[in-house]
């Protein structure tokens, strides 16, 4: 009978090699990187220079555009902060007054949050006079009139009066009306360009994670179909968009058109330093009647909290990204809604985790008896199974597959049952793997040296970077990929090792999965990696609860033993796979001997 004995010396000696290896392209990514840093920061300052160049060129379209025809008005309520500007008539800025962003000069969520600001949204309607010069709305000074939640904005263009009327109205929402007279003498158009230009702010800890949850949303067919689009280029030609929104990790600016927007298309690309995170461009028409553009929308400047989205009946709880079909249900009807009922005790959010762990290992505790008892069972027959071996070292591998086969089924041994906990957690990683950075409730939450359990912990900083590990060490990670490999190590001692040349040593990836587990985990929320250093750390108690408590390997061995005077009916899968060995063993034959008659 063999023994785990975990990692033995040549492992270790590999695994210093690996270390050594890694610390070299460290030193080495080190000084390419700060290199590389020194170009993108003049690159930076040049491009900021021709954008200072282009604003200049776009306000000297109108002579009107001075610094001091540029006013502000403002509309407030305990929602939302609105600031509208003159030049353009447009949102200037927006403050979510119940929320806070993050500093990373004070490593706190203390910041006034803002989703517009210093200019990273500009917006306006684009048409053509009849002499075919360009109008841009955005381009226009308007003047500003404040009554109660209402500013109006009004512009004049060659007798034409534009108005923008907003109204501040509760739950995030700010109503938006186009309205036009005379503007059917200075244009012949039947329908106006939107263009939204829109830089995503950085709100807050992990950036990375932060920049690949800011995206394009959008939903079409009355509101019925719901579409993202995280890629370089978007395109919407054929579908009317009943609203369009820019997604970022926990909140949202999303424009609806009443009557929708066509032809939409957009562009987005990564920001990879600084303050900004993503730049976006959309653009889609609106239909003008009489070439008058009366036409109404709406803006909403909110969180991404589940129940708030599902109020509006406008399919804006699709923003949330908690994942397709089953995924998402889990995320939706079982893991938040079991955080409110445990965060309802009075609980802390680190150890609510720890009890949705435990409840969650405990529904699981039949499937995972039940992979301990066939590892046990697999234990007791691993000496039958290594004499078969050792008589057929020399036969052919498919026969010794099917001598081996032929063990397990005397022994009652159903070797597929041992991959149903394996599928049983895939969903649920991956339901978790949503669900920690993108659940609301938990932003902001802190839980021991965790400041974020949405975001990565960096108790643990370092003066370098380190390729794809970045420039801390998540202690949560650290106490997590420990647990996985000591959880690795007690369960690989089954383990067949490779019965033909060429073929992988499992043992070995098993020891290597956990280390690659570090690399994913130092950057994720760690919540995540809380939980699944719980959940792990559970699996091992599990394990030595049923191994010297539960199962008897003797009784084990009676049961087994029992089994093989048992007449065994062969399942229709056992059935198969005994057809399809014998068939390529067939096979097998006749081409030897075609080889020897050759």
């Amino acid at each position: 009978m063999q023994e785990n004995k975990g990692i033995d010396k040549s492992q270790m000696i590999s695994f210093a090699v690996l270390c050594l290896v890694l610390f070299g392209f460290m030193f080495y990514f080190q000084n390419k990187q700060s290199k590389e840093e020194q170009v993108k920061a003049q690159e930076q300052k040049i491009e900021q220079v021709k954008n200072a160049v282009k604003q200049t060129q776009a306000n000297n379209i109108n002579p009107n555009v001075t610094p001091g025809a540029i006013q502000t008005a403002s509309l407030n309520n305990k929602e939302l902060n609105v600031e509208f500007s003159s030049l353009g008539g447009q949102v200037s800025k927006v403050q979510l007054s119940e929320y806070k962003a993050y500093d990373h000069k004070t490593d706190k969520a203390d910041l006034p949050l803002y989703l517009i600001d210093k200019k990273n949204s500009n917006y306006g309607f684009q048409f053509k006079d009849k002499t075919g010069k360009v109008i841009n709305t955005k381009d226009l000074v308007f003047a500003s009139a404040v009554n109660g939640n209402v500013v109006t904005m009004t512009a004049n263009y060659n007798g034409a009066v534009i108005q923008f009327i907003y109204t501040l109205l509760p739950k995030y929402t700010l109503d938006f009306k186009v309205r036009t007279k005379g503007l059917a003498a200075v244009t012949s158009d039947n329908k106006a360009d939107f263009i939204w230009d829109y830089n995503v702010r950085n709100l807050e800890k992990g950036r990375a994670q932060e920049q690949s949850h800011s995206e394009f949303s959008y939903a079409f067919n009355n509101y019925k179909d719901y579409d993202y689009d995280g890629r370089t280029e978007m395109s919407e030609e054929k579908e009317t968009l009943n609203w369009i929104g820019v997604k970022q990790q926990f909140f949202t600016s999303v424009i609806e058109a009443k009557n929708g927007f066509t032809q939409s298309k957009g562009n987005q690309e990564a920001i990879e330093e600084g303050e900004y995170l993503k730049k976006l461009n959309f653009e889609g028409f609106v239909q003008m009647t009489g070439s008058e553009l009366n036409q109404d929308f709406t803006w909403y400047f909110m969180p991404l909290d589940l129940p708030l989205l599902k109020s509006y009946d406008k399919n804006f709880d699709e923003i949330l990204p908690l994942g397709w079909s089953f995924i998402g249900w889990m995320n939706r009807y079982f893991f938040m809604w079991l955080y409110s009922l445990i965060a309802g005790w009075g609980l802390s959010a680190g150890w609510v985790i720890f009890a949705m762990t435990i409840i969650v290992k405990l529904i699981l505790s039949p499937i995972m008896y039940k992979q301990h008892k066939l590892s046990a069972m697999m234990k007791v027959i691993r000496p039958e199974i290594d004499e078969v071996n050792a008589k057929l070292k020399d036969a052919d591998p498919m026969k010794k597959q099917q001598a081996t086969m032929e063990i397990y089924r005397k022994a009652g041994v159903n070797q597929m049952a041992g991959c149903l906990p394996a599928l049983v957690q895939i969903p649920i990683f991956y339901a978790l793997f949503r669900f920690f950075p993108n659940f609301i409730d938990l932003r902001g939450q802190g839980f021991w040296f965790a400041k974020d359990l949405t975001a990565y912990d960096d108790l643990i900083k370092l003066p370098f970077k380190i390729p794809f590990l970045g420039d801390h060490l998540s202690v949560f990670a650290i106490a997590c990929t420990i647990v996985i490999l000591i959880y690795t190590v007690m369960t690989s001692g089954n383990m067949q090792q490779p019965q033909q040349e060429g073929m992988p040593n499992m043992k070995v990836l098993m020891y290597i999965f956990p280390i690659t587990f570090l690399f994913f985990l130092n950057t994720s929320a760690s919540g995540l990696s809380w939980y699944y250093f719980v959940s792990n750390a559970i699996n091992i108690l599990i394990i030595l609860v049923i191994k010297y408590v539960i199962l008897d390997e003797k009784k084990i061995h009676a049961q087994i033993q029992a089994n093989k005077e048992k007449p065994k009916s062969e399942g229709k899968f056992q059935k198969k796979m005994r057809e399809m060995m014998e068939k390529a063993q067939d096979q097998q034959k006749i081409q030897d001997q075609q080889k020897k008659k050759k």
